[in-house]
């Protein structure tokens, strides 16, 4: 497989941003103006040009094989979404690579058993990457609106309807079991981070803290996008250099 593309910018200790199902601008814009203080290092996922395309589907499994070698020189990681579930398991296996962890928002459902809004969360979720376009109209509107698509009332943008297509086949979120207990047990710093604009995500994210340690953080006013809440980069970098020295 072609390697993946990392675009960097700005100078200091080097922080890789790991995006889910949106792109890097989408996802990471707002603190962009961290690159003063920091390197940006602006994963592009595979499917994301100018990353080359998935051989053969958007698979979590794939992207923390594509994160491992980015870990060489210890970086922070800042993963959002579906970007999480490679980040975990790619720091699982070498937990000493990494100098933190900020995780915003993953879908990690089974963290959360026997919850019927987490439960339907996830249904949701793997039914838009198993079905894609074809996905029941009204849950896909729903996954849309909690992803933080820029939907309305009338058809779906093209650019929506690219990002669905893209993600149709991708390896089911509900299949992801990372190993947890060997990054908690090395005691890696965690910021969990989530936008307080669903009640399923934000129990979600109060487990994975519980099951992390560290540090856990709301962040109203950008919906899933939480980097682009006000509050975040500072948050952000108060947490980095807490933890520069880790």
């Amino acid at each position: 497989m072609g390697e993946i593309v990392v675009v960097r910018d700005g100078s200091g200790p080097e922080v890789l941003l790991v995006h889910g199902g949106a792109g890097p601008r989408t996802t990471w814009g707002a603190i962009a103006s961290l690159a003063a203080r920091w390197t940006l290092g602006y994963v592009h996922r595979r499917g994301y040009p100018p990353s080359p395309p998935p051989q053969v589907r958007q698979d979590f499994q794939v992207d923390a094989l594509d994160l491992a070698p980015l870990l060489v020189g210890r970086p922070h990681v800042v993963a959002h979404s579906y970007g999480v579930l490679g980040t975990l398991i790619a720091a699982a296996a070498a937990p000493g690579s990494v100098r933190s962890l900020t995780l915003i928002e993953p879908p990690l459902n089974y963290f959360v058993p026997d919850d019927l809004e987490v439960a339907r969360l996830g249904r949701i979720g793997d039914a838009v990457l198993t079905h894609g376009m074809d996905v029941d109209p009204t849950e896909l509107r729903e996954f849309l609106h909690l992803a933080g698509a820029p939907i309305g009332d009338g058809p779906l943008p093209e650019d929506v309807v690219a990002s669905v297509r893209r993600a149709h086949g991708g390896r089911p979120t509900s299949e992801a079991r990372p190993q947890l207990d060997t990054i908690r047990d090395a005691g890696v710093p965690v910021l969990v981070a989530s936008g307080d604009h669903a009640a399923a995500l934000e129990r979600i994210c109060d487990a994975l803290v519980d099951a992390l340690g560290g540090t856990r953080s709301v962040h109203p006013g950008a919906g899933h996008f939480v980097a682009a809440a006000p509050g975040f980069a500072e948050q952000l970098e108060t947490f980095l250099r807490k933890s520069v020295t880790w």
